[in-house]
Order: C-alpha cells, then structure tokens, then sequence
C-alpha cells in the first residue's frame, strides 16, 4: 500500500508564499534538488491544487535532456501521474494529467490501496483537506532560513495531527524535517 505524502518548502514562519503570493526565496540550490528528486522518484502520482498545479506546469516543458537535478526532475516530474483539484480550471496542459472538481477521500484511499509507488499531495489548501480525513501518512518539510510575514501557511489551521519525528537533515542552509503521522 503506498503512503500519501505531504511536501512543502516553507519560510521559517511557516509559509509557502509570501504576501504578494512570491516564492523566489524558495528557489531550490542544486544539493536541495538531490534531495527533493530522491524523494520524487518514489512518487507514482501526484495530487494538486490549482495554483502549485499551474506554477508546476514549468517542469513539463523545461529540458530534461540538461544534466544535473533540474533535468532530472523535469524528467520525474513527466514520468508521474497527476491529478488537479480545481473548480475553476477548465483543462490542463500536461501529459499524464486528469482534471477533478472536488477532493474525494474514498477515491484517495482506493488510489493508496492500489498504488505500487506513494502519493505526493500538493499545495496547502488541498493539503489541508487530506488532513481533515485523517489521509496523511508521511509530511516532508523544508525549512528555508526566512521570515516572510504572511502569505499561505503550509500546514493547516484547525487540524490536530500527531508526528512522530524521523530524520532531520541539512542541506546547506534550508533544514528539511520528516515526520511520519502517528495513527
């Protein structure tokens, strides 16, 4: 059974965004790169909201034939399933890509049941939701050395989760923490 995961880069306060909605300061180095396309290698398919949905679209036409981790990623981004949570899309762009209008946890259970590689879920609104029906197995936080003051928070509000902490890990100045949800 494969394990439905939550990954976020964060500022240090806690944000996805900044708010005027920005995000270059979470622009990955290429050592932070390695890491996330280790992870993103087991991922079979990915659940996404509509706006990290259209940000993530740069990976679809973006070369993978450059060497190092951004081609490489280009490369597992393409290879992945995806499936956009969106009310107000009316198509996607990207290959291997179907579009829903609503998060259905059953659907998500029955996708973790048959799946061989895990699910990533994407963008802190949909993730939220994922929260709220006790869906979560696994949360991938990387924590850049900012304060951004507001924006989008990246873990939900209102939701009460255990974690168990499982590594710690630095990849130059960002920290990047897994926790395992306990059950």
């Amino acid at each position: 059974m494969a394990r439905l995961r939550y990954t976020a880069i964060t500022s240090l306060d806690g944000y996805v965004n900044d708010s005027g909605g920005g995000f270059a300061w979470a622009e990955p180095s290429d050592e932070l790169h390695l890491v996330v396309n280790s992870l993103e290698r087991e991922v079979g398919t990915h659940l996404l909201g509509r706006r990290l949905y259209e940000t993530m679209t740069f990976w679809e036409t973006a070369p993978g034939d450059v060497p190092g981790p951004m081609g490489e990623y280009a490369r597992i981004w393409r290879a992945a399933d995806k499936v956009v949570h969106s009310t107000t899309l009316e198509d996607v762009t990207t290959a291997r890509t179907r579009l829903v209008s609503s998060f259905d946890p059953a659907g998500v259970e029955e996708l973790k049941a048959s799946s061989v590689l895990d699910v990533s879920i994407g963008g802190p609104t949909l993730a939220t939701e994922a929260f709220r029906a006790a869906l979560v197995d696994d949360v991938h936080l990387f924590l850049h050395p900012v304060v951004v003051g507001g924006g989008t928070r990246a873990l939900p509000d209102g939701v009460h989760t255990d974690l168990e902490l499982l590594s710690v890990e630095r990849v130059g100045d960002v920290v990047h923490l897994h926790h395992r949800v306990r059950r």
